[in-house]
This record gives structure tokens, sequence and C-alpha cells, in this order.
């Protein structure tokens, strides 16, 4: 193959590849819908034309009968009166007007016969345009629905909802593990050795402020001889309290580390 049949080869291939990407069938019919429109109005003219020949020839033959009966009407008067001269020139007359007559009735047949013919051929083709454009809008329809299924489609495909499924489940785990960490921070924090050590102090504030209280009760003699000893059973019971409380610390300080490790 020559180059120039390759080079004509792609230039066709790449003009209707782009035509056809171009090409839109909603338009294409609808262009194809007023074209056939638009020659009905020419299709009615002809028919005219061929109509009006048909009827000149129904009008000339009309004349040439009433020639034929009139040129016949003066050969007989013509010979009643002698003159045969002019009969003569009437006879002549005569059957150049009957040659007429049979001429013209000839062509008033074809004329007819075409007259129905094309009368015939635009009906037919009037009840063939709108059988088309009956057609052509079913097409044209069936071209409207199939591209909002492609766009819905295309939708469909931008929003996937298995993308946004795999991205909600995605979220959630997330979402549950900030959540779990946040409960063990916290609970890490209520538990730790500071909040113990805190809790430690305000027990401690408490035996305080009651030894002092005890001590104000026996400076206004407010307590019997009793209370004093009392008073250091509290505080000696207050200060084994306090030994389990440490205790208990430096236990779970201890566990702590070795979590930790």
């Amino acid at each position: 193959m020559g180059l120039w049949a390759r080079l004509k080869r792609v230039f066709f291939a790449s003009t209707g590849a782009a035509l056809d990407k171009i090409e839109n069938p909603e338009l294409v019919l609808q262009q194809t819908i007023r074209d056939m429109r638009d020659r009905v109005p020419e299709l009615n003219n002809s028919v005219a034309q061929v109509m009006a020949t048909e009827r000149l020839l129904i009008k000339n033959a009309e004349n040439l009968e009433k020639q034929v009966v009139d040129l016949d009407s003066k050969i007989k008067a013509s010979v009643k009166m002698g003159r045969d001269d002019i009969a003569t020139a009437y006879i002549g007359q005569l059957q150049q007007a009957q040659m007429d007559l049979e001429r013209t009735g000839a062509q008033l047949e074809h004329a007819s016969l075409a007259s129905k013919q094309a009368l015939k051929a635009r009906d037919n083709y009037v009840l063939n345009m709108k059988k088309r454009s009956a057609e052509a809008m079913q097409l044209i329809s069936a071209a409207k629905q199939a591209k909002l299924q492609e766009q819905l489609a295309q939708t469909m495909e931008t929003f996937n909802i298995g993308d946004d499924a795999s991205t909600f489940n995605e979220m959630r785990e997330k979402i549950d593990r900030r959540v779990a960490a946040a409960e063990a921070k916290l609970q890490l924090g209520t538990s730790s050795v500071d909040s113990q050590m805190q809790d430690i102090e305000r027990e401690a504030m408490d035996i305080q402020l009651k030894d002092k209280l005890l001590e104000y009760k026996q400076q206004m003699g407010l307590l019997g001889s009793g209370t004093p000893a009392g008073g250091k059973q509290i505080a000696s019971s207050s200060e084994a309290k306090d030994d389990d409380v440490l205790d208990q610390v430096i236990v779970n300080e201890t566990n702590e580390m070795n979590r930790s490790n």
C-alpha cells in the first residue's frame, strides 16, 4: 500500500472517529424531521403544476370541441347558401380542429394519469413523513433516556457506595481507638500514684483537723480523762491506716514500673 493511500485511510479514520464523538443522534434526527417537512411545500408545488397542466388541457379540449361544433354548423350553412368555397375553407379548419382535439385528448389522458400519480406520491410521502417523525420522536426519547442513564451511571461511579462504606468503617475504627485510648488515659490518671498521694494528703489533713479539734475540746474541759487516750488511739489507728495506704501506693508503683518494663 502506498504512502498516499495510507494517509488517506488515516485521515478518513480520524475524521470518522471525530464525527462519531461530536455527532448527536437527537440533533441529527430533529434535523432529518425538519428536512422532510421542508420538502412538503416543494412536493405540493410540483403536484400543483401537474394539476395545472391537466386543467389547461381540459379547457383546451373544451374549446376545441366548441370549435368543432361551430365549424360544423358553418360548413352546413355555407353548403345551404351554395358557397362551396367558404364551406371548403371551413372543412379545412374543421379537420385541423379535430386533429388538435384528438392530440389534446391524448395529452389530457397522460396529464390526468400524471396528476393522479403525483397526488398519490405526495400522499405517500406525507404518510411516510408522519411515520418517520413518530419513529424519530421515539428514538429521541430513547436517546434522552440513554443520556440520563449515562449521567446516572457516572454519578454512581463518582459516589461509589462500596468506597463510602469502607471509609465509614475506617473512620469508625479510628474513633473507637481514640475513645479506647482516652478511657485508658482516664483510668490511668485516676489510679496513678499522684492521685493516691493526693488521697493520702487529704486523709492526713483530716486526721490533723480532728486532732486539733480534740485538742481544743480538751483545753476547754469538754472531754473526760479518758479522752486523750482515745485521741491517741485514734491517732495510732490513723497512723496504721496511713501505713497501709503507703504500702498500697508502693505496691501499685512497683506494678506500674513492671508493666512499663
